[in-house]
C-alpha cells in the first residue's frame, strides 16, 4: 500500500509499505481522510515520535475491511473514527485514572504506524462507530475535538467566563465552539493571520484583533487558553489573566520554549497556570458531540489533498495556510 513516511528529521515521502494485518482484536481501516496536526511537524522536527522513520497520522476514519480472530465489536463495512491512544492500563497513572500521562505513553501515527496511508491496523477498542449520517471524510476531525473537550475537562469553565483563546486554527476554533456552549459570557480571539480571524468572527466570536491591547478587558479575562504553542503568546496570555483566573497551555510548545512566570503574583492573585495533554476519556464524548453537529466539517476543513502530496502538505499547515488539512488516500 503507499503510506506517507517521515524517514528522518525533516524529510517526509510518500512510499510503498507492506499492508497492516490485525492481530487477535485489532482491526484494519481504509483509511478514508487523515488530518495533519502540529504533533505531525514535531515528529519532522525529531521531537515526540521515539524512533523514525514512522508512518504519522493519528487523526483519521474510515471503513472497516478486515477484523482480528477475537473481533465481534465492528464488522467489514462499519465506518469507523480512531482513537489513537494507547496505553499501557498497568502503571500509577494508569491505575489513577490518568491514562493520556502513562509511562509508557504511545499513539497510532507516534509510536506506531498510522492514518496517513491507505490502511491503518488499531484496537478495536479504540473504533467508535460512526452513525449513517457522519461523513467518514470529514470525521478526521474528532480526535482534535476530543483534545479540546479534554482542555474544557481541565478547565472546569464556569457559566458567564470571559474567555480569550491566543490562535484561530483548528484548535483554537475549536475551543471558541466549546466555550460558545459551556456558557461563556464572551469569548475573544488574538491572532496575527487575518484570514483566520475572518473565520472565526464567522463562527460569532465576540471580538477579535491581532493583540488583545486593542481589546477591551482591562482587568484581563476569566480564562485564557494558548492554542498556538508560541513562547510570545503564551507569555503575552500569562499577563492577561484576571485575578482568581485560570491560563491553559492547550498548544503544543517545543521542547526548549521558555516563559517567564510571576510567582507573587501568582500567589497573591490566586491564578491557576494548567495544561491539557492530548485525549483523556473524552473521544466517546466529541464523537457523539460531532454527530450532533457541534462543528461544521465544511468550515473546519479547508484543504482536502491526495496522500501522494503528503510532503506538500505539511508544508503548507507549517506555513499557516488554511484551517484543518487532510489527506485523502
Amino acid at each position: 500500500m503507499k503510506a506517507a513516511v517521515i524517514e528522518s528529521v525533516g524529510r517526509a515521502v510518500v512510499t510503498e509499505v507492506p499492508d497492516p494485518t490485525p492481530g487477535p482484536r485489532e482491526v484494519v481501516v481504509e483509511v478514508a481522510a487523515c488530518g495533519l496536526c502540529g504533533t505531525d511537524l514535531h515528529i519532522l522536527q525529531g521531537e515526540f515520535a521515539p524512533k523514525l522513520p514512522i508512518v504519522p497520522g493519528h487523526e483519521f476514519a474510515g471503513a472497516v475491511v478486515g477484523v482480528g480472530a477475537q473481533v465481534t465489536e465492528v464488522a467489514v463495512g462499519d465506518q469507523v473514527a480512531v482513537d489513537p491512544s494507547l496505553y499501557c492500563y498497568e502503571c500509577r497513572y494508569c491505575r489513577t485514572g490518568h491514562n493520556n500521562l502513562c509511562e509508557r505513553w504511545a499513539a497510532i501515527g507516534v509510536t506506531t504506524a498510522g492514518g496517513a496511508a491507505q490502511y491503518a491496523v488499531a484496537p478495536v477498542a479504540n473504533c467508535v462507530k460512526l452513525p449513517e449520517h457522519v461523513r467518514t471524510q470529514d470525521a478526521a476531525l474528532i480526535e482534535p475535538l476530543s483534545c479540546a473537550v479534554r482542555g474544557y475537562d481541565v478547565l472546569q469553565s464556569r457559566l458567564g467566563a470571559h474567555v480569550l483563546i491566543y490562535g484561530s486554527g483548528t484548535m483554537g476554533l475549536m475551543m471558541l465552539e466549546l466555550a460558545k456552549r459551556t456558557g461563556a459570557a464572551s469569548v475573544d480571539m488574538v491572532d496575527l493571520n487575518p484570514a483566520r480571524l475572518e473565520t472565526a468572527r464567522g463562527l460569532g466570536v465576540s471580538a477579535s484583533a491581532a493583540t488583545p491591547d486593542e481589546l477591551d478587558r482591562p482587568q484581563g479575562w476569566d480564562l485564557v487558553i494558548d492554542a498556538t504553542g508560541n513562547a510570545a503568546a503564551i507569555q503575552d496570555g500569562l499577563d492577561r489573566v484576571a485575578k482568581a483566573g485560570t491560563f491553559l497551555q492547550f498548544g503544543v510548545a517545543d521542547y526548549a520554549t521558555r516563559v517567564q512566570i510571576d510567582p507573587y503574583r501568582i500567589y497573591n492573585q490566586e491564578i491557576t497556570i494548567t495544561g491539557s495533554m492530548a485525549v483523556l476519556h473524552s473521544y466517546e464524548r466529541a464523537a457523539e458531540l460531532f454527530a450532533n453537529g457541534v462543528l461544521d466539517p465544511d468550515v473546519f476543513i479547508s484543504d482536502r489533498i491526495e496522500l501522494a502530496r503528503y510532503p506538500q502538505a505539511l508544508e503548507q499547515f507549517a506555513a499557516g495556510v488554511g484551517r484543518k488539512i487532510v489527506v485523502v488516500p
